[in-house]
């Protein structure tokens, strides 16, 4: 059984193949024949050893927590019927990087029909984490949502929930193949973030008053920038950190325009929420509200090469590692 071992931190040449111990399924666990495995850019900051506030983790260890696959075995305690199943989890036991994980049982949650267990699996975590932010910060039909890093596995995703919602969306991302990409999935103006004047464009576009919900998948400078962009009265969500930290927003002058906050605190859920909010995703999916770009697919041997592209922001929508083997792809149209 073949998994990834990050020896130590630092760069991606720090992700190694090695041969691991098989996974036995414990009392209310199960051990997953993986054929996809989630990858995160937040994966690239642990492995740096640049997230450990947050992910306390010591070398050697196999990183990730989100596969899908097939049930292979379960432990004492669980129903025999997921065997055989395909399913999505972000409960492994132990890292998600290998041919085969544990799992526990509670958070299993079975692929849906009109899904494939690879888009499944492009929204293990993703799908979750924009349940999540899409449940309490909802757009109203005609209110103006922002969204940087838009053109990320979550962000796509927000993208579309927000469209379904009668939300005109301002999508934020870098580069021309992004912006393509964000104009593809309906959003009503995109912006390069990286190119002066596009918080004006923004202000232009929503009248001076900038946007009701706003979901910083960016943070750093940036976010900063998308705070101030929040309409009196809006929402705003500061979750992402690759922009060099979480979007600083003054908890006072937030009250002072009747801004509601959330965090990355907010999406820390106990484990039962989590499945529930996967199993959300997945039924947006299956019903063609949303669906994952997949932007690569990796073998597992090439965890190192899939690391660099999301770090160098090469990858437009969800990298994938896929076990059995797999290739750098254009965007995906399955949309």
């Amino acid at each position: 059984m073949r998994e990834i071992v990050a020896g130590e931190f630092g760069g991606p040449e720090v992700l190694v193949l090695r041969e691991g111990v098989e996974p036995i399924a414990g009392p209310g666990q199960v051990v997953v024949d993986v054929e996809v495995v989630d990858t995160l850019f937040v994966e690239t900051r642990i492995r740096r050893g640049a997230a450990r506030d947050w992910f306390p983790v010591v070398p050697p260890y196999v990183p990730g927590g989100g596969v899908a696959g097939r049930v292979a075995s379960v432990g004492a305690g669980v129903d025999p019927a997921w065997r055989g199943r395909s399913v999505v989890t972000t409960a492994v036991v132990g890292g998600a990087y290998a041919e085969r994980v544990a799992a526990e049982a509670r958070g299993l949650v079975p692929v849906p029909s009109g899904l494939t267990v690879r888009e499944a699996g492009a929204l293990a975590y993703d799908g979750t984490t924009a349940m999540a932010l899409y449940g309490p910060m909802r757009p109203r039909p005609g209110e103006w949502t922002l969204i940087t890093a838009a053109a990320g596995g979550m962000g796509v995703l927000l993208v579309q929930l927000a469209r379904a919602a009668g939300s005109p969306v301002i999508a934020a991302a870098r580069g021309e193949r992004k912006l393509a990409l964000l104009r593809e999935l309906g959003a009503d103006l995109v912006v390069d973030y990286t190119l002066p004047g596009w918080a004006d464009a923004v202000r232009e576009a929503t009248g001076g008053t900038g946007a009701h919900v706003v979901w910083d998948g960016a943070g750093g400078e940036r976010g900063a920038t998308a705070f101030a962009l929040t309409a009196d009265g809006g929402r705003f969500s500061g979750h992402g950190a690759p922009g060099g930290g979480f979007a600083a927003a003054d908890p006072a002058e937030a009250e002072r325009r009747g801004i509601a906050l959330r965090g990355i605190e907010d999406l820390q859920l106990p484990p039962e929420e989590r499945a529930s909010r996967l199993a959300e995703a997945l039924d947006a999916a299956a019903a063609g509200t949303m669906r994952p770009v997949i932007g690569a697919t990796f073998p597992l041997a090439e965890a190192a090469a899939a690391h660099a592209a999301i770090e160098a922001r090469e990858v437009t929508g969800k990298t994938l590692l896929v076990p059995s083997g797999g290739q750098p792809v254009s965007p995906s149209r399955a949309i």
